[in-house]
């Protein structure tokens, strides 16, 4: 590990990239500091550890915890996530959009701006439904304004504040990912989920030394979180190996082929991508609760998705699955995969080149997907249910009855709040582990060009 570390730094250009993803990382962390104007915000630390485990749980962990401090950061990534999920939903529906994806680096480029146009949209969108949910608790316990001076000039400098921050934040992951090492965009989310962890540890040993956790159940937490890690680290690294054997062909003098290789096909190709699309696509609705009465049915049927209840886990699994084929479609085409293979004359021994290598191809990766589809939503909800539980019995009509049938275990879980869960955790390891690659990727890179220049220079002097 030491060495690896020696070599990055070793190498100007990685060492400029790693120092320039961890500056910007730094300004992300700065900005987190600077509060929204107009809000009262011993009053916002009262509403929000009160709404914590509820419908903006989820959201604060992927801001990094703006959401609940209100800073200028407070939408985070997220509409960025949500226009990017609707551009490519509607490249598969529409024409347009789908020559674009054709086009190569210029329709990328399209694309993309139309996705930063999507994202100040929803911006807008979102940071208006926050400005009326803060107006509409303005009055707290003991007499504290929450925001000094309601109406529309709080509305519109709040639309303002929140859509600027978000479109630096894009911007700051764009550069990342550009000019800097890894995906910018999974960076922002990770180190915003990883700054929460001193915290958490010292509510944990705070709920051990006053007797809310046991030992035991410390103990069980964290045997779990080591499982699960391990779990992770095993599913992404797994893949299965399709045979390719290479004909052998003459050109001039020379005979070309005749080695065989594999392809590698990845059991989870997409990574938390499943997991962060699922998930942002249900921490969006949350947004436009406030606009209704607690008491109208559009605002139950919100309540119902709120993290936590089992509707919204339903929802979530469907979702990982959905957009673990969605994703893998989009970056894996099984045609064009046994195109080149047909053109260099490979072939999968039994199988005839052409369109049979593509649907043994396309077989082989369906039920690969699916394996990693499941293993996603376990690692995303079983953590779930070990802490809180199923809350069966707020099911509309046949909660109490499922409450009554199902064992308590599973009904109430352990009781115990615990930062880290399974969403959490698969975001923390699997950019890390991506991030790691691609740093490797770098150095074995740098290494072959160094081994290059010193066979040129010994050629040279020979």
């Amino acid at each position: 590990m030491i060495e690896s570390l020696k070599n990055v730094f070793a190498v100007t250009e990685l060492r400029n990239r790693v120092l320039f993803t961890l500056g910007l990382l730094a300004v992300y962390r700065v900005g987190s500091k600077i509060p929204t104007p107009g809000i009262n915000g011993e009053a916002l630390r009262a509403l929000m550890q009160s709404a914590s485990s509820g419908v903006f749980g989820l959201y604060d962990m992927f801001s990094g915890q703006n959401l609940s401090q209100m800073t200028i950061f407070a939408l985070g990534i997220m509409p960025y996530i949500s226009a990017s999920i609707i551009l490519q939903l509607l490249t598969v529906v529409w024409p347009y959009l789908e020559r674009l994806s054709k086009e190569g680096e210029l329709g990328r480029r399209k694309i993309t701006q139309y996705t930063r146009y999507g994202t100040i949209l929803l911006a807008v969108v979102q940071a208006m439904g926050i400005a009326v949910f803060l107006e509409r608790n303005t009055e707290m316990a003991g007499g504290l304004p929450l925001v000094y001076d309601p109406g529309w000039g709080f509305r519109l400098m709040t639309v303002l504040t929140l859509t600027t921050g978000t479109t630096f934040v894009m911007w700051l992951g764009e550069q990342i990912t550009e000019r800097g090492i890894g995906n910018g965009m999974s960076l922002i989310i990770f180190a915003g989920i990883i700054v929460g962890l001193p915290s958490a540890v010292f509510v944990t040993l705070d709920q051990l030394r006053t007797g809310q956790m046991g030992p035991i159940r410390l103990a069980f937490l964290i045997v779990m979180m080591a499982l699960v890690i391990a779990a992770i680290v095993f599913v992404e690294r797994g893949h299965r190996r399709v045979t390719v054997q290479y004909a052998k062909r003459v050109v001039g003098r020379r005979m070309y082929g005749g080695s065989s290789t594999h392809i590698p096909l990845k059991v989870n190709t997409g990574g938390v991508i499943p997991v962060i699309f699922a998930s942002s696509i249900l921490a969006f609705p949350a947004t436009f609760a406030p606009m209704f009465d607690a008491t109208s049915r559009a605002r139950l049927w919100l309540d119902q998705i709120a993290p936590g209840m089992p509707l919204h886990d339903l929802l979530y699994v469907a979702g990982i699955i959905f957009f673990c084929y969605f994703y893998t479609a989009i970056i894996f085409n099984p045609d064009d995969v046994a195109e080149n293979m047909r053109k260099y004359g490979g072939f999968i021994p039994g199988i005839r080149p052409g369109k049979r290598t593509a649907e043994h191809i396309d077989t082989i990766l369906t039920r690969i997907t699916l394996v990693g589809a499941i293993y996603l939503a376990m690692v995303a909800i079983l953590p779930q249910f070990l802490i809180t539980g199923f809350r069966v019995a707020q099911i509309p009509w046949i909660g109490e009855w499922l409450y009554s049938v199902l064992p308590r275990p599973f009904t109430e879980g352990l009781g115990v709040q615990f930062i880290f869960g399974g969403t959490s955790l698969l975001i923390i390891v699997g950019v890390a582990m991506d991030t790691v690659q691609q740093i490797e990727s770098q150095l074995i890179m740098r290494h072959y060009d160094g081994f290059m220049k010193k066979t040129r220079i010994r050629g040279r002097r020979g």
